[in-house]
């Protein structure tokens, strides 16, 4: 029986609340109202998942990387190496092998006075400055012992960006060496992360380079668990704006010397800063004015020549012929290594060049500022989908959809990271589907199996699993409490049961009845008909309770006529196995009767009770007066309306004044002969011509019944009555009937 939208709600309505809770929890969490560590971690390990199984593994030839590695500290000498060297280095690059860019992952905060030239300036303040030769040397050494002056001049007229640090801690302000021009002078309308201090590089150092950027990373972009995932492009300083070194190393690199902020509409409809434009390229930043990194693989996505091997010329011209090129170090002991999501030691040069390479490729992966409002209306929307569907379905299909709309939220969200290139959160909303779906599954075994059960416990013997199950669906609506329904009762005896059990040992005679009861039990199940008991051969069943049943006089119509059918097979069984052949009767009636949980306090039974039951009782008697197998009520028959019946009689039985029609059932409409209906038509006319008191016509047409069909006993009972009724005629006021004075 389908159950309407109210009992839907009314039975489930506790389950829907708690998954409402649920849902409005997530919802509260994306809005930042209530939010939640474990939410952001996965979130974070859903986009460093997608990060490596989506990038190209590819080596990047146009940036190289000049490392400072353990060879080049072993052949040169320890770090911090002399000016002068990297003087030499930096017109290696640019002189010999052609280099386009050149960035410095570095910072040059000190004057560089390993070349001794301080100590020959103080002597010569000295009585040794009187000294002509000396004076002479020394103005002929100056230029090739000033090792910053080497480097500076090594840097001018060349597309260089030095790398220098910025700090955050509010509590240090005090700051060393120069910075390079602000791109933006007054930060108004734009958010970056504010600095409080820098130390940077030498001045005349950092104003011979046409650029610099600041290396470092402040603490706010790094992840709580200080993954690498994103890095600001731009900073403010006392309310000017500096690029970072890889934004500036690829402005250089794009030949492009103007950026503009590109806005769009944030939350709550203010302005918000959602990518920065640089020349034709467009780099999408979120609210703290930083980029994600566009991991390209593992370490050495990009070629590494050792920087020794570049001062003396050993690195193949064509490595580097063109190429921007960042200087840094993989050497442990500089401590220039990073936790990112595609390997836990990587060098913080090589971020750098993914930035770069990503800048160049439009490649940086974008959270646009509507993002918000999308992921809330994912999650309300599956929320609300699986808060009413999953109550409704079985475990295996509640697996099923919960697994597709999980696939589907997924497919769409690397549909997005893939062809949008833009980043759209996805842990919440699954995280979201599974905590709906562990709930509902966990409800439905714990609380409404335990519903199952108890009603199975108080129905179970009464009513077959199937109609359980669809109790089960509002078991609110079941209860054992004494209640005035429209029902339909059927009794069943076995036909000379004494003589039959007198025949046959108890053993015997067990298995004889389990063998009956079984199958006629089986039948009224099958049309969700309701056990009332077994006594001794005896069955009372009875339709319309537990479950509602509107059709319940078909349903127990079609179970007696199936219990007859199962009973030509047992005869035969049993006429093998040499037991004795045995016959039913059965009787049906429709009608109000009081159903419930009926006894003492010393044992209850749910069952029927009434004038209604009574009737049906007498009728099962009535079949051996009639020599027939199953009598009908006439309120049966009216509720039947599309099945062929036989009239047999009206009657009065025991206990009642008022008579009742009782009928036959032969068979469906459309299942009749011709021979039955002219059999019927005849008996028809007969009858009616015996209840007009035309005994001689209505003798003439039984004795054409009886010849006809000698076998039925129900004409050879008429002609009986006929001569009965002759010698005491019943009176003018006489209404058909036949009054039963025995049970």
């Amino acid at each position: 029986m389908p159950m309407t939208n109210k009992g839907f709600f009314r039975r489930h309505r506790m389950r829907i609340a708690i998954s409402l809770a649920i849902v409005m929890l997530f919802l509260a969490n994306a809005v930042g109202s209530l939010p939640y560590d474990f939410t952001a971690r996965l979130e974070n390990y859903a986009y460093d998942l997608r990060l490596r199984l989506t990038m190209p593994n590819t080596v990047d030839k146009r940036i190289v990387i000049v490392d400072i590695d353990e060879k080049s500290l072993k052949e040169e000498g320890h770090w911090p190496w002399s000016r002068n060297k990297l003087a030499q280095m930096v017109d290696q690059l640019f002189d010999h092998y052609g280099i386009k860019v050149l960035g410095f992952d570095m910072v040059f905060a000190e004057k560089d006075e390993s070349s001794g030239l301080q100590k020959l300036e103080s002597l010569a303040k000295t009585e040794l400055g009187q000294n002509n030769d000396f004076q002479a040397a020394l103005s002929r050494l100056r230029p090739k012992l000033d090792y910053d002056g080497l480097l500076t001049r090594s840097l001018q007229d060349r597309p260089v960006a030095l790398g220098y640090v910025f700090r955050h801690d509010l509590d240090e302000t005090a700051s060393s060496g120069g910075l390079p021009e602000s791109i933006f002078k007054g930060a108004e309308g734009m958010a970056p992360i504010q600095a409080s201090a820098f130390t940077g590089n030498v001045t005349e150092l950092q104003k011979a380079a046409v650029a610099g950027g600041y290396f470092s990373v402040s603490p706010h972009v790094v992840g709580k668990d200080g993954v690498f995932r994103r890095i600001s492009v731009l900073e403010t300083y006392k309310n000017d704006v500096y690029e970072s070194l890889s934004f500036a190393v690829a402005k250089l690199a794009l030949g492009a010397a103007v950026i503009a902020p590109e806005y769009g509409v944030g939350a709550g409809g203010y302005q918000a800063v959602e990518a920065l434009l640089v020349g034709k390229n467009r780099i999408p930043i979120d609210g703290d004015f930083a980029a994600l990194v566009p991991y390209r693989g593992l370490q050495y996505s990009f070629p590494y020549v050792s920087a020794t091997d570049v001062l003396h010329g050993k690195v193949p011209a064509e490595t580097l012929k063109g190429a921007i090129v960042l200087v840094g170090t993989t050497a442990p002991g500089l401590m220039d290594l990073r936790s990112t999501p595609v390997q836990n030691v990587y060098p913080g040069v090589e971020v750098h060049a993914n930035l770069i390479a990503g800048i160049l490729d439009e490649t940086i992966k974008e959270r646009p500022v509507y993002i918000l409002g999308v992921e809330f209306l994912f999650l309300l929307i599956s929320g609300l989908l699986l808060t009413f569907l999953l109550p409704a379905m079985s475990p295996l299909k509640a697996t099923f959809a919960t697994l597709l709309l999980a696939g589907m939220l997924l497919g769409f969200n690397l549909y997005v990271w893939q062809e949008l290139n833009q980043v759209w959160p996805i842990a919440s909303m699954v995280l979201m589907v599974a905590a709906l779906f562990i709930f509902n599954m966990s409800y439905g075994f714990f609380i409404e199996s335990r519903g199952k059960r108890q009603l199975a416990g108080l129905f179970g013997q009464y009513v077959p699993p199937e109609l359980v199950d669809e109790m089960a669906k509002d078991p609110a609506v079941f209860s054992l409490e004494g209640e005035s329904r429209d029902m339909t009762v059927l009794f069943s005896d076995v036909r000379r049961f004494t003589s039959i059990s007198e025949g046959l040992d108890p053993k015997q005679l067990t298995h004889l009845m389990n063998e009956y009861l079984t199958p006629m039990t089986q039948a009224i199940h099958h049309h969700r008909g309701t056990i009332d008991k077994y006594m001794g051969d005896a069955i009372m069943a009875f339709w319309g309770a537990p479950i509602h049943d509107d059709q319940h006089a078909r349903h127990a119509l079609q179970a007696a006529m199936e219990m007859l059918e199962k009973l030509k097979v047992l005869q035969a069984k049993f006429q093998a196995k040499e037991w004795p052949e045995i016959n039913i009767g059965i009787g049906l009636n429709t009608g109000m009767m009081t159903v419930g949980n009926m006894g003492s306090e010393f044992r209850m039974a749910y069952t029927v009770m009434g004038d209604a039951v009574n009737l049906g009782s007498r009728l099962e008697g009535l079949t051996k007066e009639y020599g027939v197998q199953v009598i009908v009520s006439e309120f049966t028959r009216t509720a039947v309306p599309d099945f062929i019946f036989r009239d047999l009689d009206l009657v009065r039985v025991k206990g009642k004044e008022k008579p009742v029609g009782i009928y036959e059932p032969i068979c469906p409409v459309g299942e009749d002969s011709e021979q039955l209906m002219e059999e019927l038509a005849l008996y028809g006319e007969a009858l009616a011509l015996y209840r007009a008191q035309h005994w001689d016509s209505a003798e003439g047409k039984f004795g054409i019944l009886k010849q006809r069909y000698s076998e039925r006993y129900l004409y050879d009972l008429y002609s009986k009555r006929i001569a009965y009724f002759r010698e005491h005629p019943p009176g003018a006021g006489w209404d058909g009937a036949f009054t039963f004075t025995t049970k």
